[in-house]
């Protein structure tokens, strides 16, 4: 990845409207800033969130508070916590996201 043509630049992301995504249960919101074809995002999960897809898109995600829960087509299973962060590849291994107590995640794909 190239990162090119971003001046430089702050986000508020309180000042950014936030887009309502229903899950399984509970909710995401999502509050997002697209660079060319970066999409940058702060996440908020709704305690007791459970995503109702698998995800096959690649990410870097940094977990800021709460707690997240995700889960591998393969079984495997992973929790993150303040300061914890993962990374997966386009196509790589379908993911699915759930919380029990809600998650903040600042999110780049």
């Amino acid at each position: 990845m190239q990162l090119k043509d971003i001046p430089f630049g702050i986000t508020d992301w309180a000042g950014i409207e936030a887009e309502i995504h229903p899950g399984e249960q509970g909710e995401a919101r999502w509050r997002s800033r697209h660079f060319g074809d970066i999409r940058v995002r702060m996440v908020e999960y709704s305690a007791g969130y459970l995503a109702d897809h698998w995800c096959k898109k690649g990410h870097i995600l940094l977990c800021l508070a709460g707690e997240l829960h995700t889960e591998l087509a393969d079984g495997r299973r992973f929790v993150l916590t303040p300061g914890c962060s993962y990374q997966v590849a386009d196509e790589a291994e379908p993911h699915r996201s759930s919380t029990p107590q809600g998650a903040t995640l600042f999110i780049v794909d």
